[in-house]
């Protein structure tokens, strides 16, 4: 048994947490070993192991959570994780519902401790929404993001729900805020999500795919190009809607030969390998 422990340090974590000292065990999982924990899943090649080990970290987020509740840090951890995890290794849409929304859950919990004024104001029509963003503390930039992040993330999980739908041209003003605080932040992230945000409709249908276009040129230079999800997301959402076979396939090329490996990508770019493959034996299909 002593053996097998190095095999398993997730599920011995989670053990100790049945102890008396459980809460300093969780804190000190969250705090002084977040950091590199979350470098480590985002350098890992081998997606297997993320998604077999992650959901025991989603339990110890869990649990400092409901230790702390006005704990922001471990809230926005805890959204970050759920979404990532719902959006890359779930596909039960049933399922990535439920991890989307306990995502969102945290995140706007987050928000509502730093940002009272935004948060009291997201069910409330756009023009009050967008008058309490304007205010929004741009020292906030990590908790507005985190939100943003999650709020997508629920809404792509529920794409048939007009309800979530509606929400987006106050997710689009968010991300907007966040882009013009800090750009570059997350690698750009906020341009990404504005990028599949202006492309999910047809121009016939009120879309805006050319707007979409510019923000995927603008998140492939913030990333330095390294980031090989913005290309599969381009091709996808902007090349097949505009029905452009010959950028979509490039895009994807470029995906299968560039190099996975890259500080804080190699996760991403392995996954988005794979999606690259899936998208041009579909698009085969579908041009």
């Amino acid at each position: 048994m002593r053996n097998s422990l190095p095999r398993l340090r997730f599920a011995s974590l989670l053990c100790a947490c049945l102890s008396a000292a459980c809460g300093s065990v969780v804190q000190k999982a969250t705090r002084e070993f977040g950091d590199s924990l979350t470098m480590a899943v985002l350098d890992q090649d081998d997606p297997g192991i993320v998604r077999d080990g992650l959901p025991s970290y989603l339990l110890l987020i869990d649990s400092r959570i409901e230790a702390n509740p006005e704990d922001a840090a471990s809230l926005l951890a805890g959204a970050k994780l759920y979404g990532a995890y719902a959006g890359a290794f779930v596909d039960d849409n049933e399922r990535a519902q439920k991890l989307a929304g306990r995502a969102y859950g945290y995140a706007r919990h987050a928000l509502c401790l730093s940002e009272k004024p935004l948060c009291e104001a997201l069910d409330a029509p756009y023009e009050k929404f967008d008058a309490a963003l304007k205010q929004a503390d741009a020292k906030d930039i990590a908790t507005l993001y985190g939100f943003a992040a999650a709020w997508a993330g629920r809404i792509q999980v529920n794409t048939s729900d007009w309800n979530a739908i509606a929400d987006l041209p106050k997710l689009q003003a968010l991300l907007l805020r966040c882009d013009a605080i800090d750009a570059h932040y997350d690698d750009g992230g906020a341009a990404l999500y504005l990028c599949v945000v202006n492309s999910i409709r047809p121009a016939s249908l009120g879309g805006k795919p050319e707007e979409g276009k510019a923000w995927f040129d603008k998140a492939l230079e913030l990333s330095g190009g390294k980031n090989q999800m913005v290309r599969v997301l381009y091709a996808q959402f902007y090349a097949r809607l505009v029905f452009d076979q010959t950028l979509h396939d490039k895009l994807l090329n470029e995906v299968l030969a560039a190099d996975p490996v890259a500080p804080r990508l190699t996760l991403i770019n392995t996954l988005a390998k794979k999606k690259a493959k899936a998208l041009l034996a579909s698009g085969k299909d579908f041009f």
